[in-house]
């Protein structure tokens, strides 16, 4: 069994994808971790040295690879599925769920978010509701081929098994 949940960032991908992992007893891969680990820099050092359009090429060759492992759990990054054809990649090695969360709790999310996210930083509310919004109306496209969509404000490890079980 192959899952991965894609969506926007802090809608719960990475939190969601441990706990699914948990339950399920599969393997959990955090697709910018596992970067990282390939090439041994961080994401914002790949970005800084090598430029998005360097990161994104690695990021789809990584995403190839884990799409070939069995009994995974993959969380990606929020742009994964706006490049190459990462969705269909995802599509058609197993179930590729978009975890479509409300705008208003993006910003609650991210605004406490202990992680560093360096394309929010400094924001106000107000400016990360804009931000967001903004971001969104050009990924929702993308994000919406997945074969799976759970739109919610909150959503839950038993949203996303419902899926895979039926």
């Amino acid at each position: 069994m192959r899952i991965f949940l894609i969506g926007f960032m802090g809608c719960g991908k990475s939190t969601m994808g441990r706990s699914l992992a948990s339950m399920l007893n599969l393997t959990f891969i955090d697709l910018d971790t596992f970067i990282e680990g390939k090439y041994f820099k961080t994401v914002p050092q790949i970005f800084a040295e090598e430029g998005e359009s360097e990161f994104r090429k690695k990021e789809h060759k990584a995403l190839e690879e884990v799409a070939l492992f069995d009994d995974v759990i993959v969380a990606t990054g929020g742009g994964a599925p706006c490049f190459f054809d990462n969705v269909e990649v995802m599509n058609n090695a197993g179930y590729c769920i978009f975890l479509d969360v409300a705008t208003e709790s993006l910003v609650k999310r991210l605004i406490h978010s202990k992680t560093e996210r360096p394309l929010i930083k400094g924001k106000s509310p107000d400016e990360l509701k804009t931000f967001i919004d903004a971001l969104m109306q050009k990924r929702r496209p993308f994000y919406e081929k997945a074969k799976y969509i759970l739109k919610g404000i909150e959503l839950h490890a038993a949203d996303v098994i419902a899926v895979v079980k039926n």
